[in-house]
């Protein structure tokens, strides 16, 4: 029976144990830029086998927190390098959670104070957090708009975009957030997609971008260096669906290839 002290492989991954530090979303990144003061929180937590950083926006239209970090822009990239640098000095491995946060949001966090963008126009009953002052405040999300048929291709882009800069910046990996009622969580479930086209209504049509997600980065980066972070029946920022077993069963069947 093996311990978790021993080592294992995941996908490409080589992991000196089989401990995980989970995601945790964090306001730690002004301009969404990572510091020196990120790179020395991984560091010390380096000796767990694998590292799985706090949630990190794919784009700007994905942000739905104050403060949290991005992996767009250079300088962005530029403190994810140093990131990634430190943890490697000291053995250990780092994967970075791709985020896209649909409608939980708020117009303050959006380019151009639009409005977030969701599978359906159907408010989040949840809260976010702005600066207010200088101060961290809950505040509700904002009503979305329903993304246009044509748009979704550019969001597949961007979570391809962000993995191929993740490999970059010297990440070993990647997890699709996929989870707690973020964007493609909000794909996945009924109570966030009243959609009729391609993407709504059933199992299949609902579970596309998500899938179609997971091929664009695994395309990318390789199958072996991609993650996908699920949550069946959380219901994390207000989201349900009416048949989570039929739905689940689904995508873990079409996810495997």
């Amino acid at each position: 029976m093996p311990s978790l002290f021993e080592p294992v492989q995941a996908g490409d991954l080589h992991l000196a144990n089989r401990i995980a530090m989970a995601p945790l979303t964090r306001n730690r990144a002004p301009d969404a830029i990572p510091t020196p003061l990120m790179a020395t929180y991984y560091t010390q937590r380096a000796s767990a086998g694998l590292l799985i950083t706090e949630a990190t926006a794919i784009s700007p239209q994905g942000q739905g927190y104050a403060d949290v970090p991005g992996l767009y822009g250079t300088e962005q990239l530029d403190g994810w390098k140093r990131v990634t640098s430190a943890v490697h000095a000291e053995g250990g491995k780092i994967v970075v959670q791709l985020w896209h946060v649909g409608r939980v949001s708020h117009t303050d966090l959006q380019p151009g104070n639009a409005a977030p963008v969701a599978p359906s126009a159907i408010r989040a009953h949840t809260k976010t957090v702005l600066l207010k002052d200088g101060v961290p405040t809950f505040t509700d999300t904002s009503m979305p708009r329903a993304l246009d048929l044509g748009e979704l291709p550019g969001i597949v882009q961007d979570y391809r975009h962000a993995a191929r800069n993740a490999i970059a910046c010297g990440f070993d990996g990647v997890e699709i957030h996929a989870a707690n009622g973020y964007l493609l969580d909000q794909f996945l479930k009924t109570g966030a997609n009243q959609r009729t086209d391609d993407y709504g209504g059933s199992i299949k049509n609902r579970a596309r971008l998500a899938l179609e997600v997971v091929r664009a980065v695994a395309d990318e980066i390789g199958a072996g260096r991609t993650a996908i972070r699920l949550s069946p029946v959380t219901p994390a920022n207000d989201i349900v669906d009416d048949n989570p077993q039929q739905l689940f069963d689904y995508l873990l069947h079409h996810l495997a290839p």
